[in-house]
């Protein structure tokens, strides 16, 4: 270590970048999640040693032994957050001291060793500043950070690892949903639940995204984008999406979003529309809301607007919602005027375009 706390990264850069006319080609269209830039960042974890050997690295194949203990017990752990070109030509991350406390509990619940939040932060920040070219153009345009960690121990047996590996991919992206920000549909899944009280809800592991493959087949099957889970005590109340959390936005002018009980994912763009919807003067509600209001609130107009939200997706109106008995619409189905205006003021801040009320640019060139 040397200055405080800062890290001092060994750097060692691809000798083989793509080149900037095949980067150029790629940027164009990258879709989500399908391209990768030309680094990676990887920090070794061993028990009696701590973190050790910081690199970064020509992205690579990873070598892994076949009873490496991540697959078999899936210990496991991974965070989402993006890299914004701002308006003047600089680049910065929103909130990544939310996504580093959030790593850390993460590593709690799943019995694994926390990485130091400044190391989270310093890893971010050398993935951007070496393929910052990287960053599409284009108002949807940002470079998507995988920050992960995962049990490398060589060892079968159920205990948690005694030694693990920390790397960060990086991914240029456009929008989640590939027709751009428009209402969603959302399929009610009837048979399956995400998280149990007790459970791993609120941490962000992989074992949730696999348990919930197959309620997201099922919600394609009938036509819709994403799953909508029921908690899974009394099959009552809404949970979350498959892959975010979900806001409802009432006849006068206040929000209501399920409570942080320990089954749902405390998102990081949740918080963020909580707080900015406070300072705007809306009231805002956590507390639970059953599938029945939602489905009468609807049908009454007491319901004006729904949308989910997430790193990924960042806001998104939900327009149409499906059960296996019934089917019915927020409003009009289209786009509310609270959620767009919610999502612009968010885009606008994580793009330096509006005042920063809350310190959480945080610039990185």
């Amino acid at each position: 270590m040397s200055g405080g706390d800062h890290l001092d990264f060994e750097i060692r850069p691809n000798p083989a970048p793509v080149g900037a006319a095949e980067r150029a080609a790629l940027l164009a269209n990258p879709g989500f999640g399908r391209i990768f830039t030309d680094h990676m960042v990887t920090v070794r974890y061993a028990d009696g040693k701590g973190w050790y050997d910081h690199r970064v690295e020509a992205r690579a194949p990873i070598a892994i032994d076949p009873a490496s203990a991540v697959l078999h017990y899936a210990q496991e752990i991974f965070e989402g957050l993006k890299a914004y070109r701002l308006d003047d030509g600089g680049v910065a991350m929103f909130r990544p001291d939310a996504n580093a406390a959030r790593f850390a509990q993460s590593a709690q619940r799943m019995a694994m060793p926390a990485l130091p939040q400044e190391a989270f932060l310093q890893s971010l920040r050398e993935i951007i500043s070496i393929d910052a070219d990287w960053i599409p153009p284009g108002e949807e345009g940002s470079l998507y950070l995988r920050p992960f960690a995962y049990a490398s121990e060589v060892f079968l047996g159920v205990r948690p690892a005694l030694e693990y590996l920390y790397l960060v991919i990086a991914s240029p992206v456009g929008p989640y949903f590939s027709g751009g920000v428009k209402p969603v549909s959302v399929w009610v899944s009837p048979d399956f639940t995400r998280a149990a009280p007790g459970g791993t809800g609120a941490a962000k592991c992989g074992g949730n995204y696999a348990a919930g493959l197959v309620a997201q087949a099922e919600a394609i099957e009938h036509g819709c984008d994403q799953v909508v889970y029921l908690d899974a005590v009394e099959r009552k109340y809404v949970d979350e999406l498959g892959g975010m959390n979900v806001f409802f936005v009432l006849d006068d002018g206040s929000l209501a979003t399920p409570p942080l009980t320990g089954t749902i994912l405390p998102g990081i763009t949740r918080d963020s529309v909580i707080r900015l919807a406070g300072r705007a003067g809306r009231r805002v509600e956590e507390r639970p809301v059953s599938f029945e209001e939602w489905r009468e609130g609807a049908k009454s107009g007491r319901i004006r607007e729904a949308f989910a939200c997430g790193t990924a997706a960042v806001i998104t109106p939900i327009g149409t919602i499906k059960t296996p008995d019934d089917e019915f619409q927020v409003a009009d189905g289209g786009s509310g005027d609270v959620t767009m205006g919610l999502r612009r003021e968010l885009v606008d801040i994580q793009r330096g375009r509006a005042e920063d009320p809350f310190g959480w640019v945080s610039r990185v060139l």
